[in-house]
């Protein structure tokens, strides 16, 4: 993390949940990664969560070394006692919790609806979306209290789009639902619940992980993926994600809720 904190960001004050916040191993940055440091170089005390506590832990050392604040805490996204417990810890340790970026997606395993197994189906849906239900829950109470709190849910422009990966798809599109329901639900309370759906990004989980599954170089996936999208030709990166969270956490977007938001390069307004 090169850019210092600012004390007067524009997250200034605000406490930030960022689940997913660890990543994969790889050449580039993930987006829960990437949004967890831009969102303490605003000025947010972050808490990162991810499954793999050294991944998070990471991520918070990075954010203290430029002098932010924040906590790193492993948690099981799909426990609801696990989500419970780190709301609670954040409330018990900052007081309040201003942001909640949901920032996890899985598809290891997923196919077609002939091809799929149960197994797979079941913990994709339960990574992928009712983590993403169970956060939520644990954190509304006392942003209702408030009446005050964002919500942001990191989706796919593959909810939107063809794919042969039924569970992922069906999970995402979901999670749209969900963003959609959980805003109109919370508006009165001052809660604004939006979604990111990110197309092809140059992310570890994204590239490293096909190629190495593949047997290929991670340079030649991402030049295939690159090649498909309209916007220059390039892929996204974690921080396209990032600053688009940024600015729906931020004040600047006080009066958008319920939005879909591709940051994709144009990619889901293709017609195959």
């Amino acid at each position: 993390m090169t850019e210092p904190i600012s004390a007067e960001g524009r997250l200034a004050g605000k406490v930030a949940i960022v689940v997913g916040g660890g990543q994969t191993p790889g050449a580039t940055t993930g987006n829960g990664r990437a949004t967890a440091l831009v969102f303490a170089r605003e000025g947010a005390r972050v808490v990162v969560i991810d499954r793999k506590v050294d991944r998070a832990e990471e991520t918070a050392a990075e954010i203290l070394a430029a002098g932010g604040t924040a906590t790193a805490i492993g948690a099981d996204v799909t426990s609801s006692s696990d989500c419970e417990a780190f709301v609670a810890h954040t409330l018990a340790t900052y007081g309040r919790v201003d942001i909640l970026h949901n920032n996890v997606g899985i598809g290891i395993g997923d196919a077609s609806a002939l091809r799929v197994t149960e197994e797979a189906w079941h913990r994709i849906i339960d990574t992928n979306l009712t983590s993403m239900l169970l956060t939520s829950r644990a954190v509304l109470p006392s942003m209702r209290d408030r009446r005050d709190g964002v919500i942001i849910n990191v989706s796919s422009i593959a909810s939107i789009a063809s794919t042969p990966l039924i569970a992922y798809k069906v999970s995402k599109a979901g999670v749209n639902a969900l963003t959609q329901q959980l805003a109109i639900a919370n508006a009165k309370y001052g809660i604004r619940v939006n979604a990111i759906l990110p197309g092809l990004m140059d992310t570890p989980m994204a590239v490293d992980a096909a190629a190495t599954a593949r047997g290929v170089d991670r340079e030649e996936i991402a030049a295939r993926r690159a090649a498909t999208v309209p916007l220059r030709g390039r892929q996204g990166t974690a921080w396209d994600v990032a600053h688009a969270a940024l600015f729906l956490g931020s004040d600047e977007a006080s009066f958008i809720s319920g939005v879909l938001l591709p940051v994709d390069g144009a990619q889901s307004l293709q017609v195959h």
